[in-house]
C-alpha cells in the first residue's frame, strides 16, 4: 500500500491572479483541491515545505492527507509550477481521491543491476530510453518505481517493457515493445568494429587466394621441364651396355 504523508496548509478564501499574488507576497504557495465530484478548494501552503516536498522527488505520485477547517482531504499531486528564474514553487494543483479511486500516474524507472552488465564491463553505458512509464493504478497501490533489470545485457541489447514483470494491479497505457533502457557502445566503438571485421575479411581472402593458388599448379603439371638424366644412366626403356672391348 502507498505511503500517505501530511501535508500543511490553510483555506484561501479568494481566487484570481491578484489573490494569488498576494498569498506569494506572504511567502505562502497558492494551490487548489479538486475532483470527487466536489467543488475546487482555494488553499495555500507553507512554502519551505512544499520545496523540499518536491525536491525530495517522487511528489507527483505520493499521496498526502491535507487538514483544513477540520476535514481531512486525500490527495495527490497532479501539477506544479517554478519560478522560471528562481526554481521556487509558484502554484501547485491537487486531485482529491474518493474511497477506491483509480487513477492514471507515471511511475519512475529505476535500473537495477548496472554493476554486472557485460555490456557496462566492457565500457558500455546504460541509457535510459524511458524514464517513466504511464499506468493506471489504484490510488492506494502505486508503486514507488518500476525495476528494470540490466545484469545479462551487452553492447547494444536493450529491454523492453514487455520484458518486465510489474505490480499486481498495475495497468500499462504505453506500447508493450516500448524500449525503456539499452546499454550503449563507447566511444570509438563502432570505428574498431569495423577495423576489425575489415582485418578479418582481409585475411580471410589472403587465406582464400593462396588455396586457389596452391590448387591451380599441382605437382608433374603437363609442360614441367623433365629433369635431365644422371651420367651413365640407362636410357628409359633400355638396359645399360658393358662399353665395347678395343
Amino acid at each position: 500500500m502507498a505511503t500517505v504523508k501530511e501535508l500543511k496548509a490553510t483555506a484561501r478564501p479568494k481566487a484570481g491572479k491578484g489573490a494569488a499574488r498576494a498569498v506569494r507576497r506572504e511567502g505562502l504557495v497558492p494551490g487548489v483541491i479538486y475532483g470527487d465530484k466536489k467543488p475546487p478548494l482555494t488553499i495555500a501552503l507553507d512554502h519551505k515545505d512544499l520545496r523540499q516536498k518536491i525536491y525530495a522527488g517522487r511528489f507527483l505520485t505520493t499521496l498526502y492527507d491535507i487538514e483544513i477547517d477540520g476535514a481531512k482531504h486525500r490527495v495527490i499531486p497532479r501539477d506544479f509550477q517554478l519560478d522560471p528564474v528562481k526554481d521556487h514553487p509558484v502554484h501547485v494543483d491537487f486531485m482529491r481521491l474518493g474511497e477506491g479511486a483509480t487513477i492514471r500516474v507515471n511511475i519512475p524507472v529505476h535500473v537495477r543491476g548496472a554493476e554486472s552488465s557485460p555490456g557496462v564491463k566492457r565500457g558500455g553505458a546504460v541509457n535510459i530510453v524511458e524514464h517513466t512509464i504511464s499506468v493506471r493504478v489504484r490510488a492506494d497501490q502505486i508503486p514507488e518505481s518500476i525495476d528494470v533489470d540490466v545484469s545479462d545485457l551487452d553492447i547494444n541489447h536493450s529491454r523492453h517493457l514487455n520484458e518486465i514483470t510489474l505490480p499486481p494491479g498495475v495497468t500499462v497505457l504505453e506500447a508493450p515493445d516500448a524500449t525503456l533502457v539499452t546499454i550503449v557502445p563507447p566511444s570509438g566503438y563502432a570505428e574498431e568494429m569495423k577495423a576489425a571485421a575489415e582485418a578479418a575479411a582481409a585475411q580471410a581472402a589472403a587465406a582464400a587466394a593462396a588455396t586457389a593458388a596452391a590448387a591451380a599448379a599441382p605437382t608433374g603439371a603437363p609442360g614441367a621441364t623433365p629433369a635431365a638424366p644422371a651420367a651413365g644412366a640407362a636410357p628409359a626403356g633400355g638396359d645399360a651396355k658393358a662399353p665395347a672391348k678395343k
